[in-house]
């Protein structure tokens, strides 16, 4: 796909690799920038950077999961801006911790942002693009879309999620053409990633090396699902080929707490 001259709206572009990926896309030349996330100024910083770059860009303080108030604000942006051509979906959260000790809360945090909050604007957008007969939806999953973690169960479940949302939507859309693709970055050096306990031997990348790497699969108009390292490489090929192997090694690469082993699991009240 050729970006140049495009408006793309990106999600979670306050940080992380969604600001990436909106900086990356500025330079590759798109035409303008819908920035969404729900900081209002550290979005404001990241379209500062933009406009530096002499792109035009709006920006759009939303929480996703609030499904009138995103309603709303992208009928507004569709015609304020005019029509957006690409949709790259990188707002999510992830929890760390065993599953018998998840808190409630913090599960359904990552359901309504990680799966509702994508699942959401990607229908508001998806009609307008389907009405316009042209239009890319970028989903980011993530490598444990492809290889569950320990200590990530919920986090893993959404970007499994991610996937299967993905390849549906890619023959359903295909017709009205509309390119489906996922990415799927490995670990990776961001704020919510420094709140977590590494799992051993993975060699984080930088949110600009995923971002790199989404913008050259984007000029391939070839490849369905862009995994991004080596790393994710090696891991989705050894589960393909002694998936037993592959979950020895999850085992050995999970973190472990301070005291050298993995959390207790809650005692039972039977």
């Amino acid at each position: 796909m050729n970006i140049q001259g495009k408006t793309a709206l990106v999600t979670g572009a306050s940080r992380g690799i969604g600001r990436a990926i909106a900086l990356e896309l500025a330079k590759q030349g798109v035409k303008r920038l819908v920035l969404v996330a729900r900081d209002r100024q550290r979005l404001e910083a990241v379209a500062t950077e933009i406009e530096n770059l002499g792109v035009e860009v709006a920006i759009l303080a939303l929480d996703l999961t609030q499904l009138v108030e995103v309603n709303v604000a992208i009928a507004r942006a569709w015609r304020t801006y005019g029509p957006v051509h690409i949709l790259v979906n990188c707002a999510g959260v992830a929890h760390q911790t065993p599953f018998l000790n998840a808190k409630l809360p913090k599960m359904q945090e990552e359901l309504a942002i990680n799966l509702m909050g994508l699942y959401t604007i990607t229908r508001l957008l998806a009609k307008r693009m389907a009405a316009q007969r042209q239009g890319v939806i970028i989903n980011v999953s993530s490598l444990m879309g492809k290889v569950a973690a320990p200590t990530m169960a919920t986090y893993s479940a959404t970007k499994f999620a991610i996937l299967g949302f993905t390849q549906a939507l890619r023959g359903e859309l295909a017709p009205y053409n509309i390119r489906v693709i996922a990415l799927l970055p490995s670990l990776t050096d961001t704020d919510m990633v420094r709140g977590l306990q590494l799992f051993r031997w993975v060699m984080p990348m930088t949110p600009e090396q995923v971002a790199k790497a989404l913008v050259t699969g984007l000029q391939k108009d070839c490849s369905p699902e862009i995994l991004v390292g080596w790393q994710s490489h090696l891991a989705v090929w050894c589960s393909r080929i002694a998936p037993w192997l592959m979950e020895k090694v999850l085992k050995m690469a999970a973190p472990l707490s301070r005291t050298g082993a993995l959390p207790p699991a809650v005692p039972s009240h039977h």
